[in-house]
């Protein structure tokens, strides 16, 4: 099973990337082929909704996005790892997940063509929070809960975390062993 890490923090080996890395081993260590995206190292621009991909599946936006819809496309599991910023998740993943308008025609239906790939797509999330309530991250699950519900797309156990330092999680064996674990489960 092919397995796409996206990680949506600009923060590269702070909590939400050892956090996604934890979760891509757990993936690998059970036979998955595992890629990560570092969505701040990516040229991803905002949706125009112009409306052009609801006829064709294709976005007409030139930038990296188109790539990584190809990587969502082949995937069967895409894990994303993200912290709040301002209550909410990053501009980096906002932006990407406007993008997967691309994968809807007019009527918010998955396309004809990307409907058999992704109806049995898993999606897993990891939310890290600096407050120790990891239910801040609760507008970010709720988003991905709502994507996943609308577009029939099978939602994982999500992981939830607390941690503001760069590395902290690193001191965290209960949550590194959750983000592991739905790695490992999500290959199954």
């Amino acid at each position: 099973m092919k397995v796409l890490g996206i990680l949506g923090s600009p923060r590269v080996g702070g909590n939400s990337d050892i956090l996604l890395e934890q979760a891509l081993a757990g993936a690998k260590d059970s036979g998955g082929e595992v890629e990560k995206i570092i969505l701040s190292k990516k040229k991803i621009s905002g949706c125009l909704d112009c409306g052009k991909c609801n006829e064709t599946g294709i976005c007409v936006i030139k930038d990296d996005m188109q790539e990584i819809h190809k990587k969502i496309l082949e995937a069967d599991v895409v894990i994303h790892s993200v912290p709040v910023y301002f209550w909410a998740m990053t501009s980096q993943m906002k932006a990407y997940l406007d993008r997967w308008c691309a994968f809807f025609d007019a009527q918010w239906r998955i396309h004809k063509a990307y409907r058999p790939i992704m109806k049995v797509k898993r999606i897993g999330l990891i939310t890290v929070c600096g407050d120790t309530n990891v239910s801040t991250a609760d507008p970010i699950v709720h988003s991905f809960k709502n994507t996943c519900q609308f577009s029939g797309l099978h939602l994982l156990e999500v992981v939830q975390a607390s941690a503001a330092a760069k590395g902290e999680i690193a001191n965290n064996e209960d949550v590194k062993k959750k983000a592991y674990e739905l790695g490992r489960k999500s290959v199954q």
